[in-house]
């Protein structure tokens, strides 16, 4: 099972986030759960994002997220979070224990959003 996870910011486009999913995920590999942090998973843009790839979002509290070992260390997502990558903890996290992030986050090309696929064995 591969989860994709996303941080963003509050002028993010669905564009910016499709970016970063595209950019995180060359291959074009299927995945079955989207997820971000509890308070991001409400907004308009992470909701159209559900709506458009037909998967539900998933919220991760913010303690599940800081449980999570991330590959990159943003200075932002440090500041505001406590966690080195918001993408790498919720990909992490909604694709369950023992899952392993597929490759380091990536930006979206109007550095508005940032993507992470994890693999793991959560249903």
């Amino acid at each position: 099972m591969i989860a994709a996870g996303f941080g963003f910011r509050s002028g993010a486009t669905i564009q910016s986030l499709l970016d970063a999913l595209a950019c995180a995920n060359p291959e074009g590999r299927a995945f079955q759960r989207i997820a971000t942090a509890d308070d991001k998973a409400e907004a308009e843009v992470f909701q159209m994002l559900s709506t458009h790839l037909r998967i539900a979002a998933q919220g991760i509290d913010q303690a599940t997220l800081t449980a999570q070992t991330t590959m990159t260390q943003s200075i932002a997502a440090l500041a505001a979070r406590g966690i080195g990558s918001l993408a790498e903890a919720a990909a992490l996290a909604a694709a369950g224990p023992g899952a392993r992030l597929l490759a380091a986050r990536v930006i979206s090309h109007d550095g508005m959003a940032t993507c992470a696929l994890a693999l793991g064995t959560a249903l």
